[in-house]
């Protein structure tokens, strides 16, 4: 995929290239969620020691697409009590922003020795991305929180009770995870600089030690994958398709090609969401370290994708894993981790990167050393996250006390009155 970053003075001539890159950025999408069905499939397999597809093309590898065009062909239903029109539109309004997340990531190009991603073609610089607007990470954030309204359609739209009370989980689901999602990210803009997703990469193409990951203290990161999970509604925070207590959901009465499109956007979810994680936190196709001793004949934009898609898959396998092997969460479990765990500790440890950023940049004078004031900053904010962590806990446990104090009368024979 190869894409101007962003564009002021539009012309026909850019306008094309700008539809041509965009078609082969979701032709190539596309490809991604069918190879990312079967690499599920095979992988859940491999963990519950099952045998998984196998006989549909070699290694199993056709079996999707064998069932996408199975349920093309399956009969379309709409229930008799349901908006139709809404109806019909929600599977779209739920895949439409997976793709548009997907076009601001730089899946390839030179981010090594300073370098900025770019190649030359016909004496113009182009990037390996759709767009890059300057404004990027806010265009995800977004486009993020507007994926939900597709499923929230979904469920109103139908007429049934079940996928309702699915559309109901989903939206009280995101308003719960989407702001400790953007206080993680924050810590990573803090870090970087810049709202650009390029410039975000750029930022980390000193090698791993200048990775968002380690620059902003791990808990970032371990907060976006929690919380981004919960935004995808994948296990185990899939309590929107809970089959044991609503049937199936939000989209319980769709079935052929508008079932697809549900399908479709959850693993395109799933695959720009990793693409995004790689780009954040793990430099997106910028080298983890030099090769200084190996002289590989390949260009730097080619070796920039594969460093991208090394990174991919180790956040692919981690939500096939995740779907492996935890067990779903209670919806109060749910709402207290996002609440009571995640919301608090995301802002608790931007206000520390945000004070040693200030200890750096104006030399505060608690130590000798620039070291020592980080030092003494982190050592501050790390006992008042604590302490702030203590009082919490008092508090919930206090709550919980006063609720347990209002009892209900005890059951027993009650005398007739005279």
């Amino acid at each position: 995929m190869i894409g101007q970053p962003y564009l002021i003075d539009v012309d026909w001539g850019d306008l094309v290239q700008a539809v041509i890159t965009a078609v082969i950025s979701f032709a190539v999408l596309l490809v991604s969620v069918m190879l990312m069905v079967w690499f599920e499939r095979k992988v859940v397999s491999r963990l519950q020691n099952r045998i998984g597809p196998n006989q549909a093309g070699p290694f199993g590898l056709l079996q999707t697409l064998f069932d996408g065009t199975k349920l093309f062909f399956k009969e379309d239903l709409i229930p008799a009590e349901a908006d139709r029109f809404v109806f019909k539109l929600a599977p779209y309004l739920a895949l439409v922003p997976a793709f548009l997340m997907f076009t601001i990531i730089p899946v390839a190009g030179d981010f090594s020795n300073g370098h900025d991603g770019s190649v030359m073609v016909g004496g113009e610089k182009m990037f390996f991305q759709v767009i890059d607007p300057p404004v990027g990470i806010l265009f995800f954030l977004a486009m993020s929180a507007l994926g939900v309204y597709g499923i929230m359609l979904a469920g109103w739209s139908s007429g049934s009770k079940y996928p309702l009370i699915g559309s109901v989980r989903a939206s009280a689901q995101v308003i719960s995870y989407e702001a400790a999602l953007g206080l993680a990210l924050a810590s990573v803009l803090l870090v970087t600089g810049t709202l650009s997703t390029n410039g975000i990469v750029q930022a980390q193409s000193g090698g791993f030690t200048s990775w968002a990951l380690v620059t902003t203290g791990f808990v970032p990161f371990v907060i976006f994958v929690i919380a981004g999970t919960a935004e995808l509604n994948r296990p185990p925070f899939d309590l929107v398709e809970a089959e044991q207590e609503i049937v199936g959901g939000f989209h319980t009465e769709y079935s052929s090609i508008r079932f697809a499109l549900f399908f479709l956007a959850e693993f395109m979810n799933v695959v720009t969401m990793s693409a995004i994680f790689v780009t954040l936190f793990l430099g997106g196709p910028a080298p983890a370290w030099d090769f200084p001793w190996i002289d590989l004949p390949l260009p730097g934009a080619l070796m920039g994708f594969i460093w991208f898609f090394g990174k991919l898959l180790i956040f692919l396998f981690m939500f096939v894993w995740f779907r492996a092997t935890l067990p779903r969460l209670r919806y109060d479990q749910l709402m207290d981790l996002g609440w009571k765990v995640l919301i608090p500790l995301a802002l608790g440890w931007l206000l520390v990167l945000a004070g040693i950023r200030v200890a750096q940049d104006n030399n505060i004078g608690l130590a000798d050393t620039a070291f020592g004031d980080t030092l003494i900053i982190l050592v501050i904010g790390l006992a008042g996250l604590a302490a702030g962590a203590g009082l919490l806990a008092a508090a919930i446990k206090n709550a919980r006390n006063e609720a347990s104090a209002v009892a209900l009368p005890t059951s027993g024979i009650v005398g007739m009155e005279d």
